[in-house]
């Protein structure tokens, strides 16, 4: 992660970041993903070792093993125990991990961040943008966040555009950190709830 986010820093209450923490402890399931457990590092790992999904990703386990993704998944839950972040996947027939979903929470700063992907089979055909655009609302909403931090690599021009078309503000560049200590430059957007509602709105 990159240790200057978010880029916008308005303290949260001590109430607030407490609601959030407890509400971060609490969450089982982000719509349709549920909450990964231990058990699924064999069907995350398979997701995982496809190019496509995880080259764009800096967050995730390197090198890529099924053991690095079991202690992703454990490393997960503890902060989930600590209220500062969730891992969730979502399953398709058969059990099949179609998709994973990464939400880091800053509840002092009263913001979070969704990293992803979704099975190269679900690509091109819009289940990104709507995940995403509901998986937003959602950290809004059951979160409690009045802000959102996003980042991509300077490549990624997929994301680059939903964040633009979703109404994100550009905030310049950072260095993101890979588990292994190597480094990316990365692209930062931001959004308010307020913003978000202006746009998009709830429910």
């Amino acid at each position: 992660m990159a240790v200057d986010l978010p880029v916008t820093r308005n303290p949260a209450s001590p109430e607030t970041a407490a609601a959030i923490r407890a509400a971060a402890r609490g969450a089982v399931r982000m719509r349709e993903s549920r909450l990964a457990q231990p058990e699924d590092a064999p069907g995350l790992f398979a997701l995982l070792s496809d190019p496509v999904v995880y080259a764009p990703i800096y967050s995730l386990p390197r090198p890529l093993t099924e053991a690095s993704v079991a202690t992703f998944i454990d490393q997960h839950l503890a902060e989930r125990a600590a209220g500062e972040g969730l891992l969730f996947v979502r399953e398709g027939e058969g059990g099949q991990v179609m998709g994973y979903s990464d939400v880091q929470v800053w509840p002092d700063w009263g913001a979070g961040e969704l990293g992803g992907a979704l099975h190269p089979s679900l690509h091109g055909k819009g289940a990104g943008g709507r995940g995403a655009a509901a998986s937003f609302a959602w950290m809004f909403e059951a979160l409690g966040l009045d802000l959102l931090c996003e980042t991509a690599a300077l490549t990624n021009v997929a994301t680059q555009r939903l964040l633009d078309g979703l109404g994100f503000r550009r905030m310049g560049e950072t260095i993101s950190t890979r588990p292994d200590g190597t480094t990316r430059a990365s692209l930062v957007w931001e959004m308010t709830r307020a913003e978000w509602a202006a746009r998009h709105g709830f429910g």
